[in-house]
């Protein structure tokens, strides 16, 4: 009849959309559990739950709907407890095999276990549902038929796991694949429901239905219900999804706005620098016209920290940076670059005049007399001038204005000088300090320092940073900052990074034998990064001394993490072949794209001590450190800050989220031995716990233990 053309058509279309809807919800939640349990999300449990009620319910209705349309031989009704049996142990089936496709390895064999249990509670489901409705005569069953159901709901859900667990680049890529798997399932499911009620469709028409229970009908109203909660669910799941990306965007959006900006002072970075003198030097070629830099450096300011303290420090770099930003005009631009460190970028101006007066300027409101504490306190700084193209290429203005710098404080401070070439050689005393630096590589003089990581929640010691120091025979303690940027400049920091390596897994077996457990994080610099066998050393290094890779963190400067090439992803997928822990360090003072971070074999971010530092009196700091934290909880990967120094900055960093703190509030960092010692006695500070979080059974692991180096 003409009349019933639609609603035949709608009735006939309703079990596309049932299966779309149920393939559709289970595949988002076992998504959804899949990234909890790499979390360790408390709500893992209830995403794995829904995914098992939507495949339970939506493959009962429709089965249950299917039935509705046949012939039938007379008026069907259904055993309740046979029928809610089927739709519990379809539920319970697809439960172990969604919860099996995830948490079993190796990920092919879990996805092909999962996919037969989905299969299973079809055919269980489905079989168990005819049986309630205890037809005469009873239907024929032929083995063949259920194994081809299960089969190929099976096949089609296997292929549905792949397509949704591979991670393409272009994020638009992604949401059409788990589009199309969501198809690939449903359309498993239409055909096999409909396959199977086909073969008895037949014989149900000449069947009567002997089951004292709930008719036909009425379990038909019951299965369009399932449907709309299906689809309650897909709504609830799509709401979920929007919030959790547009979390992820402005957790990028806070990441990328502020890894440009100084966190205390709230002028551009360095990074911000580089950028717009990049810009600025190539405009100035473009139109011929110059440009100058000023390198501002502060005289005094590291007594003025002892003295006085770091809040007064950070107020007086406040105070100096809101008068260079006063003194700029027009296109000029300002900018920290560290420390007590201020640059002042002059597009168009290379008159040495105009630049001398400006440079007066400087100095003159610098020198402005400043209340801390109620005193008055006399400051001034030195100032470096470089002008391009004069005194060379853009690139290398800063290093010339602050050669300059040093220049201007070597005639006492509180004065500018210009850029001469000869500020650029070799000092005497630059060049006896590399004779040293060499004879102290080679008589094994440097030593490991190493600093404890605390795990924020309990307090207890998960870890420590190496640290490299030099004990100099005559000049005592010298700072990595002096040695480092010689070894650098003069090719030696491949020899140091590989004695780096050598002593942290050394000194891992060394407190492993001695009865304490203990992860050891190292840091890799750019110039190692750039050496290929970099991972093979270190995996010759961990064999060598007997160590389980897992015992070893590489952390790696988000700068030269982020480097997007080829040579970058050939060393990460080395370096996670190893087995090694891998962490972006002095994380958020970059630009990170999410869609590389994403692809890292990387398992922490470690937050800038910058950004600690300002906790406690920044609502901006704790903007950005929220939203590491925030993008490190949406990621899956463990959140650490470094240089916690107060008792607030560590309940702020614990009220964050943050998983694990580092800094002088728990320890400085130590000898091996005093850690060991520290560790093995009742020394150790109030905030921290060796004993819970690091004794048990510390043998060395059966399968390393023959690579161990004779004695």
């Amino acid at each position: 009849m003409p009349t019933d053309a639609p609603t035949d058509l709608l009735a006939r279309l309703f079990p596309v959309l049932l299966a779309f809807l149920c393939a559709h919800t289970t595949l988002e939640c076992r998504a959804r559990f899949t990234e909890s349990l790499r979390t360790n999300d408390p709500d893992r449990w209830q995403w794995l739950t829904g995914a098992a009620l939507a495949f339970g319910t939506g493959v009962w209705s429709l089965h249950i709907h299917g039935l509705s349309l046949l012939p039938q031989g007379g008026p069907v009704h259904y055993h309740t407890g046979l029928l809610l049996m089927a739709w519990l142990l379809g539920v319970a089936v697809a439960a172990v095999g969604v919860w099996a496709s995830v948490a079993l390895r190796p990920a092919p064999w879990a996805m092909a276990i999962g996919a037969l249990a989905l299969g299973l509670a079809v055919v269980l489901s489905e079989s168990l549902s005819l049986r309630a409705a205890a037809f005469e005569p009873a239907l024929r069953w032929a083995p063949s038929e259920l194994a081809t159901l299960g089969a190929l709901v099976a096949l089609c859900g296997l292929a549905a796991q792949a397509l949704g667990a591979w991670q393409p680049a272009a994020p638009g890529l992604h949401m059409t694949l788990r589009l199309l798997a969501s198809l690939l399932l449903a359309f498993g499911l239409w055909v096999g429901d409909g396959r199977l009620q086909g073969i008895h469709a037949a014989e149900m028409a000449h069947a009567t239905s002997t089951a004292q229970g709930l008719a036909l009908s009425s379990l038909g109203l019951l299965a369009r219900l399932g449907t709309l909660i299906l689809l309650l669910m897909t709504l609830v799941l799509a709401r979920r999804e929007a919030l959790l990306r547009a979390s992820l965007v402005q957790a990028r959006g806070d990441v990328a706005r502020e890894s440009l900006t100084d966190p205390l002072t709230r002028l551009p970075n360095r990074q911000a620098f580089e950028l717009r003198l990049k810009e600025t030097g190539l405009a100035s070629e473009r139109d011929g016209a110059g440009m100058a830099l000023m390198f501002i450096d502060l005289d005094g300011f590291k007594p003025i920290n002892e003295s006085f303290g770091h809040q007064s420090g950070d107020w007086l770099l406040n105070t100096v940076g809101q008068r260079l930003r006063e003194l700029a005009r027009g296109h000029e631009f300002v900018a920290r670059w560290g420390a007590d460190q201020f640059l002042l970028l002059l597009p168009g101006l290379c008159a040495r005049e105009p630049l001398a007066e400006r440079a007066r300027t400087v100095l003159k409101a610098i020198a402005q007399p400043m209340d801390v504490l109620g005193r008055e306190l006399p400051v001034q700084a030195s100032i470096g001038v470089a002008i391009f193209p004069d005194d060379g290429a853009a690139a290398l203005m800063v290093a010339h204005a602050d050669a300059a710098t040093h220049a201007a404080k070597a005639a006492g401070g509180g004065t500018f000088c210009f850029f001469e070439p000869h500020m650029l050689h070799d000092s005497r005393e630059q060049m006896e300090l590399l004779r040293d630096l060499r004879r102290a590589i080679e008589e094994q003089a440097l030593e490991l320092y190493f600093q404890p990581k605390i795990h924020a929640p309990s307090g207890q010691i998960t870890g420590a940073e190496a640290l490299i120091r030099w004990n100099h025979p005559s000049k005592g303690l010298i700072s990595p900052g002096a040695f480092i940027p010689v070894a650098e400049r003069f090719g030696l920091i491949g020899a140091i990074g590989d004695w780096v390596i050598d002593q942290a897994c050394r000194q891992i077996h060394t407190w492993r034998e001695g009865g304490l457990r203990m992860r050891v994080a190292i840091n890799l610099s750019v110039h190692q990064l750039r050496q290929d066998d970099l991972a093979d050393r270190i995996d010759a290094a961990l064999k060598r001394h007997a160590v389980n890779p897992t015992l070893l963190t590489c952390e790696i400067t988000e700068s030269v993490a982020m480097e997007n090439n080829a040579s970058s992803k050939a060393f990460f997928d080395k370096l996670e072949q190893v087995g090694v822990h891998i962490s972006i360090d002095d994380f958020g003072t970059g630009y990170s794209s999410l869609s590389y971070l994403r692809q890292l074999p990387a398992e922490e971010l470690k937050i800038d001590a910058a950004f600690v530092k300002d906790l406690e009196f920044s609502n901006d700091a704790r903007t950005v450190v929220d939203a590491v934290v925030k993008l490190g909880q949406a990621l899956g990967l463990k959140v650490v800050a470094e240089g916690v120094e107060t008792d607030i900055q560590r309940d702020i960093l614990r009220q964050l989220g943050c998983n694990e703190l580092q800094g002088f509030l728990f320890a400085k960092p130590m000898a091996a031995n005093r850690l060991f010692l520290w560790a093995m006695s009742d020394d150790g500070p109030t905030h921290t716990d060796f004993r819970q979080s690091l004794f048990g059974d510390t043998r060395i692991d059966d399968d390393l233990a023959g690579d161990a180096p004779a004695r």
